[in-house]
C-alpha cells in the first residue's frame, strides 16, 4: 500500500529543520549546512554527485532506503529555490543541474504557476498552485501505488503532518544547535496525530530517529 512519507530530513538538537535567511548562497539558511554532515559522506550522496568513494555503515544505509519504493516527490517552492514571488522567467530549474536525483515527477507548491519542467533522468517539475490535497492527489495518481515523498522544507512537512497525511518519518538528529530558524515541531501534536511507534538508531554523526502511526 502507498504511503505518504519523510525520510532523511535532517533536524537539529533543538529542533530546527532549517537555519535562518535562506538565500542563494545560503540555501539552508545560516549554520543549515551542518545539518546535512551525516548525509554528505555517504556512498549514496557521492554518487548522486557522479563520485564513486563514499562511506558505508549507517548512514548510508538510511540514505540508500529513504530513496527506495518512491514513486512521486513533494516539495515547497522555497525548496526548489531561493525565487519569490512570480517567476521573473523559465530559467531557474532547481539546484541540482540538468540532472536532479529525483527520477520521477516532483510535485513543487506554489502561488505562481508554470509550465513543467522536463529534466534529465526522468525527473519532470510540475508546479501545483491550489494546495497540499490537490498536490497529493496529483502525486498519489503519479506514484502509480508506490510511495510519495515529502521533500521539505519544514513549512511544507509542517502542513502535511497538521493535514494529517503523513504516515511515517525518518528524521535525522545532527549533533548541532542552530538556535533560530525554521522549527519543525512548533505547535504540533504529534501523539495526537497518531504517532506512536519510535524506533531509534544511532550511527557516528546523527541518531536516526523512523515515527510511525501506531496500528
Amino acid at each position: 500500500m502507498s504511503k505518504v512519507k519523510v525520510t532523511a530530513f535532517s533536524i537539529s538538537l533543538d529542533g530546527y529543520g532549517a537555519g535562518p535567511d535562506q538565500s542563494l548562497e545560503t540555501p539552508l539558511g545560516k549554520g543549515g549546512e551542518q545539518l546535512h554532515e551525516w548525509f554528505i559522506p555517504t556512498k549514496m550522496f557521492q554518487r548522486m554527485m557522479n563520485k564513486e568513494e563514499g562511506t558505508e555503515g549507517t548512514d548510508n544505509d538510511f540514505a540508500e532506503k529513504s530513496f527506495e519504493n518512491i514513486g512521486a516527490w513533494i516539495m515547497g517552492r522555497n525548496m526548489f529555490g531561493p525565487i519569490r514571488g512570480p517567476w521573473p522567467n523559465d530559467e531557474w530549474k532547481g539546484w541540482w543541474g540538468d540532472t536532479p536525483p529525483y527520477h520521477v515527477p516532483v510535485f513543487v507548491l506554489t502561488n505562481h504557476a508554470r509550465e513543467p519542467i522536463n529534466m534529465k533522468g526522468g525527473t519532470t517539475f510540475h508546479f501545483v498552485t491550489d494546495g497540499i490535497e490537490s498536490a497529493l492527489e496529483k502525486a498519489k495518481k503519479a506514484a502509480n501505488g508506490k510511495d510519495i515523498r515529502i521533500g521539505g522544507g519544514v513549512s511544507t512537512i509542517r502542513q502535511f503532518l497538521q493535514a494529517g497525511f503523513i504516515d511515517e518519518m525518518h528524521l535525522a538528529f545532527s549533533p548541532v544547535f542552530l538556535g533560530a530558524g525554521e522549527h519543525l515541531f512548533a505547535g504540533i501534536d504529534l501523539p495526537k496525530l497518531g504517532f506512536t511507534d519510535v524506533q531509534i538508531t544511532y550511527s557516528k554523526s546523527a541518531a536516526h530517529v523512523v515515527l510511525k502511526k501506531g496500528k
